[in-house]
């Protein structure tokens, strides 16, 4: 064993390891005191303590505050994983002891919030009332890292190509298309059709511009030879695209089943107008080589559940 190795698995503590991660999250070492409950000459002294037994230097300090090395970031991943298998061992410790069912975490994109996640844990509730589920939300650039340290046992989201790795598994549950919508009233609600001209005017709630649907929106303008809409407002979360439609009158890109749901409830309108761009599918996304836990299980089945009648749902009748 070298002393690399040996200083990794003899000197690093739990503490430790809650440091780096804090040091990590806050880049501060004033709030990573007030976070830890310790004073900053502890948290200056444990960083040095970690440092000189691994002999390399983790942090790069500086009056505006701590940014990891490239060494300091391979072990916060490191610190990352170990809690959250710390941490989901303890729960089912918790479990088992209290007669609680369990816990699993879950990364949700936009796409699968409102309608598949939730219709899937009302119905994992149904079963296992007890159970507890952790939401986190974000996009895939924002849930990825937190999967792949084990914070979270699965995303569920559109399984974009440009994150295929051979360290992930997917699983494609349904295709869902993309809807225009507008707030209920909207002049454009009322006609029987809507052209892509008509859109190109309009104010727009529109998705980042790193975010592939962004890119499928902005090359739909191109193909039909019209100006990219000049009024912008850029959202991920569904509440805000939501909220923002409803307070003036723009148009906004939504997933179809989502768009749907809303409009049952008097919050938008979808637009006489199809969207042909051809879409990832939305699915599960988890880590190959991850511990499966019951909880997990059985979230991913609702999931699987839900997804059929959402397919269902949207065949063509015969």
């Amino acid at each position: 064993m070298n002393p690399l190795d040996r200083a990794l698995r003899s000197t690093l503590k739990l503490r430790h390891l809650q440091l780096l991660v804090a040091l990590d999250r806050f880049r501060h070492i004033g709030r990573v005191a007030d976070s830890l409950s310790v004073t900053q000459p502890a948290v200056s002294r444990s960083l040095a303590e970690i440092e000189s037994a691994l002999g390399l230097r983790l942090f790069d300090r500086s009056p505006r505050g701590t940014t990891p090395t490239a060494y300091g970031e391979v072990v916060v991943r490191l610190a990352r994983s170990v809690l959250a298998d710390f941490d989901r061992t303890s729960d089912e410790l918790s479990a088992l002891a209290s007669g609680v069912k369990g816990r699993t975490a879950v990364g949700a994109m936009v796409v699968a919030t409102p309608v598949l996640l939730a219709r899937s844990i009302a119905l994992l509730k149904e079963r296992s009332p007890q159970t507890t589920v952790l939401v986190e939300e974000g996009d895939l650039a924002a849930l990825m890292p937190h999967l792949r340290a084990g914070e979270i046992d699965l995303v569920v989201g559109r399984l974009e190509p440009a994150w295929a790795s051979p360290d992930l598994e997917t699983e494609a549950l349904y295709n869902e298309p993309m809807v225009v919508v507008a707030r209920p009233g909207h002049a454009l609600a009322r006609r029987r059709a809507v052209t892509w001209e008509d859109l190109s005017s309009q104010p727009w709630v529109v998705p980042p511009p790193w975010a592939s649907m962004r890119k499928k929106l902005e090359q739909t303008f191109v193909r039909n030879r019209l100006e990219q809409p000049h009024d912008l407002v850029e959202a991920v979360s569904f509440l805000a695209i939501v909220s923002l439609v409803r307070e003036r009158p723009a148009v906004a890109f939504m997933a179809q089943s989502v768009a749907r749901a809303f409009a049952r409830e008097k919050l938008v309108a979808v637009l006489p107008i199809a969207f042909r761009q051809p879409m990832p599918p939305v699915g599960i996304i988890r880590l190959r080589a991850a511990r499966r836990t019951p909880s997990a299980e059985q979230l991913a089945e609702c999931l699987r559940r839900v997804a059929l009648g959402i397919r269902e749902a949207a065949a063509p009748q015969r």
